[in-house]
């Protein structure tokens, strides 16, 4: 489908491999604030009104409905349309809405302008990249595209050999000068300053071929990498001509180094970037470099997207900006770090303990990313309790990153560490913590004085129980036991959610200082936000800090057991292939809407329908016919259901409808979005021994995109 595919004072948290312990450097640098929102939780920032992605799609949708009149009160010119691009909502109310022009349907370059507005409406000023309306003579060239394209060769100041085609020459208006001018923005391919195949934009004058201004681009493409960890992957590459670097354009521009043995003090030192004619990477050992290049290129990857899909953060900072990492740092490092000093991560070669296997596993990737996300948030302080959740939240979410990527070398499950051959066979285990005898498994009062690597174990098994739950199972491959401080016994809400009320906590609530007591509320605040304040989350939430010896559980409130993760597939199912591990076999769908896509998560397996999130006016179609409805009992449809959206509000502008026989017997909306997978009953009594043909009708307006995930479904 064509869909659009740390901490305090800057410490460098350290993932303290083995016996290795964290590297705290100190830094007067703070984390640049973002107006942007998350989808489960609001975070304030820069003065600004915490709003939810809902909301923020809601404020864009006004200001686009309001996009004339603004531009009639700038005083611009009947040519002249605003799009809208950005809101942000001061504490008092105030406005500031950032637009984009276009003159008669061409994009302005330099016709950003952001105007602002009092609580009433009421424009208060404006700032304008280019002062005024936009007026030029026509907009018909005199040059065509060819001509564009070989001037703009012509005038690449940093392209060698260069080339560019019509096809890559598009007409704009150029408003950065003073005079507004009719231009083509080409794009020229060639040898240049970023590597062997650089990309270069190049804007000339439509009527002259006068250069008028030049930058690099980049351009991610799919390679092919063969990681120490991960196995044979795709990894976004980058090709300006006829070579290709480890620049992943698709995450922010991040960029991986070989540090070439630099100090951890100074990865730079020696740095030099990766690449070659070829887009193929690594061979999976330690023989070539580029093995753990592709491991860390994946691992960082995943993480960008499971943050960017589950709670709509676009990078570390939330502001589409990838932090470079650097693999082979030091000699002899059993040890990853994230340092906001440099906006960077480092990852070291292992040491004879672990047979020098790189520490660039999946879920240390996701650690030492996530470390940058706390210190972009709550920016938890890197010593005693705050410490210790520091360190567990990047333990929750890299193992959050591991279950997401789905990877069959490197299977979801609560061990971290566990691909890097460390002795015991991993480095901290999230079920059972004091496992490794040294890890607090139940918080005492002694939790603030020990190694923040240690007491991170509170809460890890906090996490683990409030996921799981307790008692023994198989996860991952790999057995997991959920033992608790107080001999108590409760079911788990799943993973999902468990990790849906901790980056609400996490960024909504918590503080430098932070520890154990606070996360706790934090937590059950989140909960509430979430769940409602009377839900069976918020009360399994209570019951899992008890069960770490942190706090009372609270009263049950009867409202039912919250539906967990499933471990196993529906059985008595009369559909065909109802998990969608077939593909697309037994189903007819209007588009490509079975997949399995890593940009979005399969409830179980690897395959699921992906339906709607354009954005704009379309409909969508999954089916299948000849279901025999089961002649006994009380049939029934069951499916899973996640929904993400822009949307806002309890309006239902985009739907999903569950037809039989083409009787509409449920709708969904961007009004049920939800942190995760839902399961959804549809009664089918009415249909009891008939043959009938089941379909999921999708319908999008055109504003504000909405995705319906389905998994699971059943007939039974």
């Amino acid at each position: 489908m064509n869909r659009k595919n740390a901490l305090a004072a800057g410490v460098a948290a350290a993932l303290a491999l083995g016996s290795m312990t964290a590297v705290a450097t100190q830094s007067t640098a703070a984390p640049r604030p973002t107006a942007a929102a998350d989808t489960s939780a609001a975070r304030p920032g820069a003065g600004f009104q915490a709003m939810t992605v809902g909301a923020r799609g809601e404020a864009i949708r006004t200001a686009g409905r309001n996009a004339a009149a603004t531009a009639r009160a700038l005083g611009l010119g009947p040519d002249e349309r605003l799009v809208a691009k950005d809101v942000l909502i001061d504490a008092d109310g105030a406005r500031h809405v950032r637009y984009d022009r276009t003159y008669r349907g061409l994009p302005v370059i330099g016709g950003d302008l952001v105007v602002h507005l009092a609580k009433n409406g009421t424009i208060t000023g404006s700032d304008l990249a280019h002062q005024g309306a936009i007026r030029i003579a026509g907009t018909t060239p005199k040059l065509t595209a060819a001509d564009a394209s070989a001037a703009a060769v012509r005038h690449a100041k940093h392209v060698r050999h260069a080339k560019a085609g019509s096809k890559d020459s598009t007409l704009v208006v150029y408003a950065v000068g003073k005079v507004p001018v009719l231009a083509y923005r080409s794009t020229v391919t060639g040898a240049g300053e970023t590597g062997p195949a650089s990309r270069q934009a190049v804007i000339v004058d439509a009527s002259s071929g006068a250069p008028l201004d030049q930058y690099e681009l980049h351009q991610s493409i799919t390679g092919t990498g063969n990681g120490v960890t991960v196995g044979q992957v795709s990894i976004e590459t980058t090709q300006t001509g006829s070579g290709y670097t480890l620049t992943d354009a698709a995450h922010g521009g991040t960029i991986v180094y070989d540090s070439y043995n630099s100090p951890q003090s100074s990865p730079k030192q020696n740095a030099r970037t990766f690449s070659k004619t070829t887009n193929s990477w690594g061979n999976g050992t330690n023989s070539s470099r580029e093995s753990a290049a592709v491991d860390a290129s994946y691992g960082l990857a995943k993480t960008w997207d499971y943050y960017k899909n589950t709670f709509d953060r676009s990078g570390i900072r939330n502001d589409g900006r990838g932090a470079p990492a650097y693999v082979h740092v030091d000699n002899n490092v059993l040890n990853a770090f994230y340092d906001d000093n440099c906006f960077c991560m480092l990852f070291g070669d292992g040491s004879s303990q672990n047979g020098n296997t790189p520490v660039t596993a999946l879920d240390v990737a996701g650690h030492e990313m996530s470390h940058g996300v706390t210190a972009a948030t709550a920016n938890l302080d890197y010593s005693g309790e705050s410490g210790g959740l520091n360190e567990a939240t990047s333990d929750i979410f890299g193992t959050m990153v591991e279950f997401y990527a789905n990877n069959s070398s490197d299977p979801g499950d609560y061990y971290i560490g566990e691909q890097l051959n460390v002795p015991g066979g991993y480095l901290r285990r999230m079920d059972n913590p004091a496992a490794d005898g040294r890890s607090l498994s139940c918080w005492n009062s002694n939790a603030g004085s020990v190694d923040v690597h240690l007491s991170s174990g509170i809460g890890n098994h906090f996490f683990y129980l409030a996921a799981e739950g307790t008692g023994a199972k198989t996860i991952g491959g790999r057995s997991h036991n959920g033992t608790t401080c107080n001999n108590d016994t409760f079911a788990g809400i799943g993973k999902d959610k468990a990790a849906a009320v901790w980056y609400r906590a996490l960024s909504a609530y918590m503080t430098s200082t932070t520890n154990y007591a606070g996360a706790r509320t934090a937590t059950l605040q989140a909960a509430a936000d979430l769940y409602g304040t009377n839900s069976q989350e918020r009360y399994l939430v209570s019951k899992a800090w008890a069960a770490v010896s942190v706090g009372t559980a609270l009263p049950d409130p009867g409202t039912g057991t919250p539906t967990p993760d499933p471990t196993d597939p529906p059985s008595g199912n009369a559909l065909a292939n109802g998990g969608f591990e077939q593909g697309a076999s037994g189903w007819t769908q209007s588009d490509d809407i079975i997949t399995n896509s890593s940009l979005q998560a399969a409830r179980d397996g690897s395959w699921y329908a992906w339906m709607m999130g354009y954005g704009t006016n379309a409909v969508e179609s999954l089916s299948q016919s000849n279901i025999a409805v089961p002649s006994t009992g009380a049939p029934k449809l069951t499916f899973w259901l996640e929904v993400s959206t822009q949307e806002s509000g309890s309006a239902a502008y985009d739907t999903l409808k569950v037809n039989v026989n083409g009787t509409t017997l449920a709708t969904y909306s961007n009004a049920n979005a939800s942190a995760g997978y839902v399961q959804k009953t549809v009664d089918l009594s009415a249909y009891k021994g008939r043959t009938v043909k089941l379909e999921f009708a999708g319908a999008e307006d055109a504003y504000l995109s909405t995705v319906f995930l389905v998994d699971g479904i059943a007939i039974g």
